[in-house]
């Protein structure tokens, strides 16, 4: 994105209704003129797709007050919700603090707390499907969940904007099990699942889940009929064992709990691949003020983390008559050449009261995967002292998500 085009797309915001304008120290961040070329990959905001109409949280469930849009409160700070228990809570606060973003929690039993790197922001603790429901009624502005529970439990709510698709933690994906013996010993794909003469008006396939909505959509979308769709919060794994359902639908990551309770996944039958994400209601960002200077830097730190993640930095000396010759030699011998190539500056020495340069530092960033490859590849052409140090942030000139934000928000 150009420095006119950044400039564009502030402007273009401006102009909606109630929008708060940014700070100074922000303005100055959306101005920077990236390069054309980006490095890395670009990820589309994700947005489940249907739109739906939010009751407000106070209003009457009866007359015609029963769907009213939800209203911007007055509180001037920005709210952050997490998952309050169980991995999901363990790996967010791990990734945050290795954002230096530790939330402080003074009392365990407590639901508020805070991020002292990030004034003007409160955490809030919730279950996880009451963080996507908060989004929603506007009681908090940013929160990270899994994918899966912003889709159930967004309904393609249009306000709901995941501003980052990927923090790697929390992989798993809802998918449609059946038992391994029985009836079902021979059934492998959702298309043999549903032809099986079992299944009628009077007798339909009963699919036991706690994901109802997704559930629900599949089962349109792929056709399936004489199918009964059954709610449950845990243990579905034991429901065909008991006779209380046929299938389940579930999340699974290894898989392992399935197998144990002599269950597998059928073809055709996942419904949705998830992880942790950042969601952001889209009436805060516009409206609320400083969230969307909170997004930005929360959205960078994880940015230059996660893009830091398993690389490595190689510092080897090596002689030469010139920078040219040492990077001629890195660029036509070696096959790692750093991000966007090898940094090498002049080592000086000291010789019979002069100072020389014989060597020059070469340093190049590399995956922990070939980490050991490209030290024995900088050694063959004539590297040696070869220091290696874990990399913990690599920060670009603007994370692209951020500008996949920004024009989402523009055209929203």
């Amino acid at each position: 994105m150009s420095l006119q085009q950044n400039a564009n797309a502030i402007s273009d915001l401006k102009e909606i209704p109630g929008f708060f304008p940014f700070s100074q120290s922000l303005r100055k961040t959306f101005l920077v003129n990236s390069p054309s070329g980006d490095r890395g990959r670009f990820f589309p905001v994700l947005r489940c797709s249907t739109t739906s109409t939010i009751a407000h949280p106070h209003a009457s469930n009866t007359g015609e007050n029963a769907a009213l849009p939800v209203e911007m409160s007055e509180r001037l700070v920005v709210r952050l919700a997490l998952p309050s228990k169980g991995r999901m809570a363990d790996d967010t606060l791990n990734l945050l603090k290795d954002c230096q973003l530790s939330v402080h929690k003074p009392n365990p039993r407590q639901y508020i707390a805070s991020i002292s790197s990030l004034p003007g922001l409160e955490v809030w603790f919730q279950r996880a499907s009451d963080v996507v429901r908060k989004l929603r009624t506007g009681d908090v502005d940013l929160g990270i969940v899994g994918y899966d529970m912003v889709c159930e439990y967004g309904q393609g709510d249009d306000d709901l904007i995941v501003v980052h698709d990927a923090l790697e933690f929390g992989e798993c994906h809802l998918a449609i099990a059946v038992p391994t013996y029985g009836i079902f010993s021979k059934v492998s794909s959702m298309a043999e699942l549903a032809a099986m003469p079992q299944w009628s008006t009077e007798r339909p396939l009963r699919i036991v889940t706690g994901y109802t909505h997704l559930g629900q959509q599949f089962v349109e979308k792929n056709g399936l009929k004489h199918v009964q769709l059954l709610t449950a919060d845990g243990a579905l794994e034991a429901a065909p064992a008991m006779g209380t359902a046929d299938a389940i639908l579930d999340l699974v990551s290894s898989g392992t709990t399935l197998r144990e309770n002599n269950l597998k996944q059928v073809d055709g039958g996942l419904v949705l691949k998830s992880q942790g994400v950042l969601v952001a209601s889209k009436r805060s960002l516009l409206h609320r003020e400083t969230a969307l200077e909170k997004t930005h830097e929360i959205l960078e730190r994880l940015e230059a983390h996660l893009r830091a993640k398993g690389q490595f930095t190689i510092t080897a000396h090596m002689r030469g008559k010139s920078k040219e010759e040492v990077a001629d030699l890195i660029l036509n011998n070696t096959d790692f050449h750093g991000l966007q190539g090898p940094t090498i500056s002049p080592v000086f020495s000291k010789a019979n009261g002069k100072v020389q340069t014989d060597f020059y530092a070469i340093v190049v960033c590399v995956n922990k995967t070939h980490l050991y490859n490209a030290v024995r590849q900088l050694r063959k052409v004539g590297g040696s002292g070869v220091l290696v140090s874990p990399l913990t942030y690599i920060f670009d000139e603007e994370p692209p998500r951020w500008r996949q934000l920004l024009n989402k928000l523009k055209h929203s």
